[in-house]
């Protein structure tokens, strides 16, 4: 989390992955990291432990950048702990680069932290005035100050002891010399999982993707509110024993997740083409052929061309080389990225009535430029269906979703949005049809954005850190 934001709160996503009991732990954390790269493409960091020394590299830019060959070799051990990052809060700096890494009485402590912290103001509020100083505007550094009061504990009840003091959102992969330890809030907002290695080591990992390209084979997720301790003897589990229901992000499914992971035991590949489906059923539209705007709409854009008949086709080009612009950090790299990153095929889609699937519409600036070189094109129709429902409210648990007052649908009606994004037609896919595509029969997600229904509130103060004060 960052402070000094313009706008109402702190937002980011991140991507985490732990190696324990490996001989090559920093290179398989590297290429955890490499598989999560879409999670975070501000920042990159990898500490590693060999029992006695701990070493790390934390650097600005993509995983590919951050590392060389050089510093995988001096990051010697068999424990590593990894993390990408991305903030659109305009303090991008390497100070609040992951993991974060700290020592207190001995004891060697590397956190790597996704999600949001919703007390996190009144946290630092607290330990500030008991002496600890804060190096940087991380929330997830507080994690680290809170285990430092708990340092004549075991570590198991240090970190049940901490997490009763957290509130939010929170998949944490924590390391000291000898250990590894998985967390997870009560609620289960963000995804966490673990696998076993071939060597007999584990791997720990926001998505199974990680898992995948270093061959390990998933063994369950980290349950919400699950302390997952692991040593040379195994697997060790504790709970903290609050009882929430689960409030899995729902986002993540929609547009965050890579759609070869299985999040929340759901294949994202799998309920995205049911999204694209079941919008085929609720709006239908007559047109010459189906498209998506890649890559974000790729998959509801085949389940919608399956349910409706309209055949499917790629009427605009990507450019592989410019990175996804709902992560730019700046607005005005943002509007860059959406006039280089597509381009349409125009002798193919001259006169032709389309329809556009998008995964969702947040500012309403892509889509507005996208429809703009569309219309350029000589398209005749531009029909766009959006496979999730109107997202309306910010979130606070770590996506970047902007102030209400900068989402578009907060504002405009669907009407309004249709016109000013210069289209013929615009439908949403509704909640119930998002509901029914992820294929689980008990509600155990957060809509929050789509329906304003927060299962955790945020701390009064959260909004002072949220503006800066």
């Amino acid at each position: 989390m960052n402070s000094g934001l313009k706008r109402s709160c702190p937002r980011e996503e991140c991507g985490v992955c732990g190696i324990y009991g490996h001989e090559d732990a920093s290179r398989l954390a590297y290429f955890g990291l490499y598989a999560l790269q879409h999670r975070g493409q501000e920042s990159a960091g990898i500490v590693s432990s060999d029992r006695r020394r701990i070493r790390h590299r934390k650097g600005m830019g993509l995983v590919s950048e951050v590392f060389s060959e050089e510093d995988l070799s001096s990051l010697t051990g068999d424990i590593a702990v990894g993390h990408v990052r991305y903030s659109t809060t305009g303090e991008s700096s390497i100070i609040n680069a992951q993991p974060f890494l700290a020592t207190h009485q001995g004891q060697v402590y590397a956190v790597a932290h996704n999600g949001n912290l919703v007390n996190i103001r009144t946290l630092r509020d607290e330990l500030e005035k008991k002496g600890s100083i804060f190096q940087s505007t991380m929330d997830s550094e507080a994690v680290v100050h809170l285990l430092a009061r708990e340092s004549g504990e075991s570590l198991s009840d240090a970190c049940v002891n901490v997490m009763a003091r957290l509130c939010g959102a929170y998949s944490i992969v924590l390391m000291t010399r000898d250990r590894m330890v998985a967390m997870r809030d009560p609620n289960g907002f963000r995804p966490l999982c673990v696998g076993k290695l071939g060597n007999g080591g584990y791997i720990v990992a926001s998505e199974t993707c990680a898992l995948d390209l270093v061959e390990a084979e998933y063994i369950r997720d980290i349950e919400p509110g699950e302390i997952m301790i692991i040593d040379d003897d195994g697997l060790h589990s504790y709970h903290c024993g609050l009882k929430v229901t689960p409030s899995y992000c729902i986002f993540e499914h929609v547009y965050f997740a890579r759609p070869d992971s299985d999040i929340f035991g759901i294949n994202v590949y799998e309920s995205r083409k049911r999204m694209g489906e079941i919008l085929a059923r609720e709006c239908k539209v007559e047109a010459d052929f189906v498209m998506p705007f890649p890559d974000s709409g790729n998959y509801a854009a085949i389940g919608y061309s399956r349910a409706s008949g309209i055949p499917l086709e790629m009427g605009v080009i990507r450019n592989h080389y410019v990175g996804r612009t709902f992560i730019q950090p700046t607005q005005s790299m943002r509007d860059f990225s959406v006039r280089v990153k597509l381009n349409p095929i125009r002798s193919f889609l001259k006169g032709k009535k389309v329809v556009i699937i998008e995964d969702s519409i947040i500012r309403g600036t892509t889509g507005k430029s996208r429809v703009r070189s569309l219309r350029a094109a000589g398209v005749r129709e531009v029909h766009m269906l959006i496979s999730c429902p109107p997202t309306k409210s910010p979130c606070f648990y770590g996506i970047d979703f902007p102030s209400g007052g900068e989402l578009i649908a907060n504002a405009k009606s669907v009407e309004e949005i249709r016109d000013h994004l210069g289209l013929d037609s615009l439908r949403y896919l509704s909640l119930e049809g998002l509901m029914e595509a992820t294929g689980v029969k008990e509600d155990c997600f957060c809509k929050a954005c789509f329906d304003g229904n927060y299962p955790v509130e945020p701390d009064l103060n959260f909004f002072k850190l949220a503006l800066g004060q």
